[in-house]
């Protein structure tokens, strides 16, 4: 538990796969906060139950049994319809893939969700975003004619312009370069310290996770511990005794 405002909280989170013997059971009854302003990562073997966390937290998927609240909102008894329209202003999404429209520009990638939403974007606000992502240069451009690096920081322009909860990134460095992965670490970082975002991310990456301020630890789709100030070191150690203790 935490004292800091939580802005997600998780109880009793099950996630059960097939309705006859041999089950999988994606998540065992996980309760855990997400404090508000803070960047998380979730870690974990794999088939710990990362993703599978990370998407009901989202309102992507719903759990077997248990809830989820955002923002006091408990998002697991919302209707689908209610549900898709909360998650275009509440919830950012950053995944692997950038997931833009090739038709599309940079700047409208960009305003897409509200568009979606019937909101305006606010200048001063939209002006912040793309001061923060260093993309003045290439709003004009379409995603063909982007770098990697480049569609990422689109994709996580998109996923704040609308001021969101939170924003759940999952693996949002798993198709780049080192050098480009640290340029959108810190910029996640950075819209924490600077924007006062909530970040969620899973990463299968030690040294991702060291740019959060916590770890939350999954092991065979429970709780298995956190790590608060991580580093690299602290994070391949602690993912060891899971290993260990799982016998994988």
């Amino acid at each position: 538990m935490t004292l800091d405002p939580v802005a997600v909280a998780a109880r009793g989170l099950t996630k059960t796969y097939g309705a006859k013997e041999p089950r999988v059971h994606a998540l065992r009854g996980v309760d855990v906060d997400f404090p508000r302003a803070r960047f998380t990562a979730i870690m974990g073997p794999s088939g710990s139950g990362k993703s599978t966390l990370l998407n009901i937290l989202a309102g992507l998927d719903a759990p077997t049994a248990g809830t989820v609240q955002v923002d006091s909102l408990e998002i697991t008894s919302l209707p689908d319809r209610a549900l898709t329209q909360w998650r275009r202003t509440h919830v950012g999404f950053v995944f692997q893939g950038f997931n833009l429209l090739p038709t599309l520009t940079a700047k409208q990638n960009i305003l897409l969700p509200l568009e979606l939403a019937g909101i305006k974007a606010d200048p001063e606000w939209w002006d912040t975003v793309v001061a923060s992502t260093a993309l003045a240069s290439r709003l004009d451009h379409r995603p063909a004619e982007l770098s990697g690096g480049e569609q990422q920081r689109v994709a996580l322009a998109r996923a704040v312009i609308a001021r969101p909860d939170v924003i759940f990134a999952d693996e949002p460095t798993g198709n780049l370069d080192s050098r480009t992965g640290i340029e959108v670490l810190s910029f996640l970082r950075r819209s924490v310290r600077e924007l006062k975002q909530t970040i969620v991310m899973v990463t299968h990456d030690p040294a991702a996770a060291a740019y959060a301020e916590r770890v939350v630890l999954l092991a065979d789709g429970r709780l298995a511990g956190e790590i608060l100030h991580p580093t690299r070191e602290s994070v391949l150690s602690s993912l060891d005794e899971l290993t260990l203790v799982g016998g994988v």
